[in-house]
C-alpha cells in the first residue's frame, strides 16, 4: 500500500482519479485536545482492485501541499463518496474553504435504502460487501509516526470496501427513484452555516432549566467568552469551563476571584488568569444587560399552539404505515416533536416538503383536513378516502 508524501506523487494520483466516475474518500484526524480537527491521514481510492488505485496520504509530512486534492474535489466530473461525511467536510471546510462536489454520503444513502438511522460503516461492510473489518486499529493516535501496516490497513479499509457499497446503494437509489432523496439531505453539509459557531449563539447549546432572561443574559455571555476563548486558542471548550459549571456561574453569579474559588465544578485552571477575569467580565455584561437586549428562552415545537393529542397519536400511526411501506427510518421523516407541531397546526416542519412530503407529509395533511381516515386489516393500517 502506497502513503503519498509529496505534492507531486499526490498530483499524479488525483490526475488518475479523475479519469473515474467516482471517488472514495475518508480521513483520520485527533480532536480530543484541540478546538478544530488535526487532520492526521486522507485514505483515497477510485474504481479497481490494484495496488495503485487505493492510496494514504499524508497530510503531516514536511512541504505536502493538498491543493491537488482540493482541485479533485472541486472537479464536478467526479463524485466524491464519504461514509458519515460531516466531521470530514468540516475539517476541508475549516483549512481550505473547499466542500468536495458532488458529494455522496454512503450513511445517508442506507437510511433513505431501507438499512435504519444512522447505520455504521462496519454494519454495510457486512451486510453488502458479505466481509468483517478489523477493528484493533481503531483508537490510533493517528498523529504518531511511523504508521504501523496494521494502521495503515486498517485505514485503507475505509475507502476499498466503500466502493462497493457506493456502487449498490447508488443502483437501489436509481431503481426506486430515491436519488434526489439523498441529495435534498445532503445539502445542509455542503452549506458553510453548518460549521460556523458565532459565540454569541452558543448559549443555545446549553441546557438549563430557567427561562429568566437576566439569567439566560449571564448564560448568553459565558457561553460567548468560553466559545472565542476555545477557537482563539484552539482547546476544546470543555477544557476551559464544562455546561455545568457554566450554569452554577449564571446561577452565582461571582463578582471577584475569590468568588470563584467557592465554585464546585469549575475547574481548577479556570480560578485565575485570562479565563477568570474573562468569567467575571461575562457575568458583569450580563447581569448588566439593558432589559430589551435580554434573551428569550428558545422556543421548541408547540409553543404557544394547543397540541391535539388524539391527532397527534393518529398522526403517529400514519407515520409507522408509511415508513414500513417505504422501508424508510420514522425518525429520518418526523421526529416526535414534529408530529406534535403538526398536530398543533404548524405547517414550517420538514416533514412537510421535499421527498417527506411525498412519502407522508401530503397525507399528515390530509389527515389533518379530516379528508382521509385510517383503517386496519388484518396486520396492516390503510388510508381510507372520506
Amino acid at each position: 500500500m502506497k502513503t503519498i508524501t509529496s505534492t507531486d506523487d499526490l498530483r499524479l494520483f488525483c490526475e488518475a482519479a479523475a479519469q473515474y466516475p467516482y471517488v472514495t474518500v475518508d480521513t483520520e484526524f485527533l480532536r480530543e485536545r484541540t478546538y478544530y480537527s488535526k487532520l492526521c491521514l486522507i485514505q483515497i481510492a477510485f474504481a479497481g482492485d490494484g495496488k495503485t488505485d487505493a492510496v494514504l496520504v499524508d497530510p503531516l509530512a514536511s512541504g505536502l501541499s493538498l491543493e491537488p486534492l482540493y482541485d479533485l474535489f472541486r472537479n464536478e466530473n467526479v463524485v466524491k463518496v464519504f461514509h458519515a461525511a460531516r466531521q470530514d467536510l468540516e475539517i476541508f471546510w475549516v483549512d481550505a474553504g473547499v466542500f468536495p462536489t458532488p458529494l455522496f454520503d454512503t450513511q445517508v444513502a442506507a437510511m433513505v435504502c431501507g438499512f435504519g438511522e444512522q447505520v455504521g460503516y462496519e454494519t454495510l461492510v457486512r451486510k453488502i460487501c458479505k466481509q468483517g473489518l478489523d477493528k484493533t486499529s481503531r483508537f490510533t493516535d493517528w498523529s504518531r509516526r511511523p504508521l504501523s501496516d496494521a494502521q495503515k490497513t486498517y485505514a485503507l479499509a475505509d475507502v476499498t470496501h466503500l466502493r462497493k457499497i457506493y456502487e449498490h446503494l447508488n443502483a437501489e437509489l436509481e431503481k426506486s427513484g430515491r436519488s434526489h432523496w439523498v441529495s435534498e439531505e445532503l445539502k445542509v453539509l455542503t452549506d458553510p452555516a453548518t460549521y460556523s459557531i458565532e459565540p454569541q449563539e452558543a448559549w443555545r447549546r446549553v441546557k438549563t432549566r430557567t427561562s429568566s432572561g437576566r439569567f439566560l443574559a449571564v448564560v448568553r455571555e459565558l457561553a460567548a467568552f468560553r466559545e472565542g476563548y476555545a477557537q482563539t486558542n484552539n482547546v476544546p471548550r470543555n477544557r476551559v469551563f464544562k455546561d455545568d459549571a457554566l450554569v452554577e456561574l449564571a446561577s452565582t453569579k461571582p463578582k471577584t476571584g475569590s468568588d470563584l474559588g467557592g465554585s464546585r465544578l469549575l475547574l481548577r485552571e479556570a480560578r485565575k488568569g485570562a479565563i477568570a477575569e474573562g468569567i467575571l467580565k461575562a457575568v458583569a455584561k450580563g447581569v448588566n444587560c439593558p432589559a430589551d437586549e435580554l434573551p428569550k428562552p428558545p422556543k421548541t415545537r408547540g409553543d404557544n399552539a394547543q397540541v391535539n393529542p388524539a391527532l397527534a397519536d393518529l398522526l403517529r400511526v400514519l407515520l409507522k404505515a408509511k415508513t414500513e411501506t417505504a422501508g424508510v427510518a420514522a425518525k429520518l421523516i418526523a421526529p416526535s416533536a414534529d408530529l406534535d407541531a403538526i398536530a398543533s397546526g404548524e405547517r414550517d416542519v420538514p416533514a412537510l416538503s421535499g421527498w417527506r412530503h411525498e412519502v407522508f407529509g401530503e397525507d399528515a395533511l390530509r389527515l389533518c383536513d379530516g379528508e382521509i381516515a385510517l383503517a386496519a386489516k388484518g396486520s396492516q393500517v390503510k388510508v381510507v378516502e372520506l
